[in-house]
């Protein structure tokens, strides 16, 4: 079925059989206000002085005015904008901008502002343990947003009738876009997958010249024309007219066009491994890569430096070794060891990270991966064809736990069993880790 290289990335072998496992899981920035140009838009001739207090009323820790919306025309005013798939957004660049103009509160740091997307069926989950374990995912996520200070919306709601299951998405990043012109880049992620590195930030520098990223093996996209070349289950998208028309072309292969079951034909003739007859989104985005690279290509960043979207399988037996290297790692790092407000968890998490390159040049292998992604197993279905309830469910639960305890330890506890929820342990102090010192 699946083997592992490293620690987290997988090499897919056995093309019908993995193929039918991934069914179930399943331009650049325009130019913004400048800081200096954003402050003399904010400041009025009139204000100088001791006369030129701001009123802090509705601002957040991050520096933004919520309690401000002028009454200055924007794109919402227009009658004839939707928030709908199949009905695109022209000028979407240009409005995006004129509307942080009249917001210049949101334009400082504007270029790397991430907003998370999640989401859930709307109804209860078969599986007894299904709410229990969506619950516990979202928290995992909404953790991971408070720590960085990052925006995050849970949808469960169908935002198209037709468009359902892996489709689901789409719609709601779609109407995501428009509902947060503030934010630059949207990040997707899949119900069944969790962070499982806290201290981890996207590195978008490193996407400056892209508009998508996906976690995925050029090699299996492009020369072998693999259905499981990527994993559509976790990306993140730039909110940029770009995106607006790549979400119409990968959204004309759902279930509410007319054309849907011949591009479940097109998609099986298209792709070597695909045995399934039915168009999903996953076919449907490498479809586009291959079919219309010059058109999409180059502004799709095919990641695998990093886990995005991490195989579970390949990850959950590695936890307690990789607590043991970060365990190692505070023994030496005093700094790591001293106890701190969450609020500042990125200074910890960037001493962590420097210890890490000093020893070995940051090697990922030996690091916490970033995202695990439990494809295979559906928390609320009960649904796992090939795997057994305890690798499903045993293996989620170590992964939330190991998640979780990055966590508490800024509560001052922590969880000496990752198979065991229940059983906390108080932190002594002095120790960042319940790995104790041999």
């Amino acid at each position: 079925m699946v083997k592992t290289a490293g620690r987290s990335k997988p090499i897919f072998i056995g093309g019908a059989g993995v193929a039918l496992l991934m069914l179930w899981t399943f331009s650049p920035f325009p130019s913004l206000p400048t800081t200096l140009s954003v402050r003399r838009m904010a400041i009025s001739p009139e204000q100088d002085g001791a006369a030129a207090m701001p009123d802090c009323a509705g601002v957040d820790d991050h520096g933004v005015n919520m309690g401000h919306d002028p009454a200055d025309h924007t794109f919402y005013d227009d009658p004839d904008l939707t928030y709908t798939v199949g009905s695109p957004v022209k000028n979407w660049d240009e409005k995006r901008k004129e509307w942080l103009k009249h917001h210049p509160s949101f334009a400082a740091g504007a270029e790397n502002r991430l907003f998370m997307l999640t989401a859930s069926q709307p109804w209860p989950c078969k599986n007894p343990i299904g709410d229990h374990l969506n619950l516990r995912l979202f928290k995992n996520k909404v953790d991971y947003c408070r720590i960085h200070g990052y925006d995050i919306f849970y949808n469960n709601a169908l935002l198209h009738p037709k468009m359902k299951s892996y489709w689901a998405k789409i719609p709601v990043v779609r109407a995501t876009m428009v509902a947060h012109p503030e934010a630059e880049w949207i990040f997707w992620i899949d119900s069944d997958a969790m962070i499982t590195d806290m201290d981890f930030k996207p590195p978008f520098e490193k996407y400056k010249d892209h508009n998508l990223v996906v976690d995925g093996w050029p090699n299996l996209i492009y020369e072998k024309k693999s259905w499981v070349g990527l994993n559509a289950g976790v990306f993140f998208l730039r909110n940029c007219q770009w995106s607006m028309e790549f979400l119409e072309a990968w959204a004309e292969m759902g279930p509410q066009t007319p054309n849907y079951e011949n591009w479940a034909k097109i998609q099986m003739e298209t792709l070597s491994d695909k045995t399934y007859p039915v168009s999903d989104d996953q076919s449907g985005l490498i479809y586009l890569l291959l079919k219309e690279k010059e058109k999409w290509g180059d502004k799709i960043y095919i990641e695998n430096q990093y886990t995005l979207s991490g195989y579970w399988g390949g990850i959950v037996d590695s936890f307690d070794k990789i607590i043991d290297n970060y365990a190692r790692i505070e023994k030496k790092v005093v700094e790591l060891r001293r106890r701190h407000a969450e609020k500042v968890s990125e200074h910890y998490a960037e001493v962590m990270a420097e210890a890490f390159r000093k020893e070995g040049g940051g090697d990922r292998a030996r690091m916490r991966p970033f995202i695990t992604h439990f494809t295979g197993c559906q928390p609320c279905s009960g649904e796992h064809p090939g795997y057994s309830d305890d690798a499903c469910w045993i293996g989620m639960e170590k992964a939330l736990n190991f998640a979780d305890n990055q966590v508490l330890r800024n509560y001052g506890f922590v969880r000496p069993n990752l198979q065991n929820s229940s059983s906390l342990c108080p932190l002594p102090f002095g120790f960042s880790s319940y790995k104790k010192e041999k």
